[in-house]
């Protein structure tokens, strides 16, 4: 089966390391909790918006290539990009 490589910054390799050294245990929800934060999650990954932008064609072209060394769709990538900019996780590279 294809598996995709997917880059990971300093934190997360050190918490991706972390978890798999087994340090780190299930919480104990109750039901309520549990249902609160399924909740969380769905409305954060809910994309129920739609927008229509117009870029140059060699721009498109980019983040499809970009896209593609990601693994992932373009449209994705995008919102993506957008996500992390929004959130403050998009950082120049210096």
């Amino acid at each position: 089966m294809f598996k995709r490589k997917i880059k990971l910054d300093r934190d997360e390799k050190k918490l991706l390391s972390s978890v798999e050294k087994g340090e780190w245990a299930s919480a104990k929800l109750t039901p309520s909790e549990r249902e609160r934060y399924i909740r969380y999650a769905r409305n954060t990954l809910k994309k129920d918006m739609r927008v229509n932008i117009r870029i140059s064609q060699t721009d498109l072209h980019g983040i499809q290539t970009k896209a593609v060394q990601e693994g992932i769709p373009y449209q994705t990538f995008i919102a993506s990009i957008l996500h992390k900019f929004v959130t403050g996780r998009l950082v120049a590279k210096s």
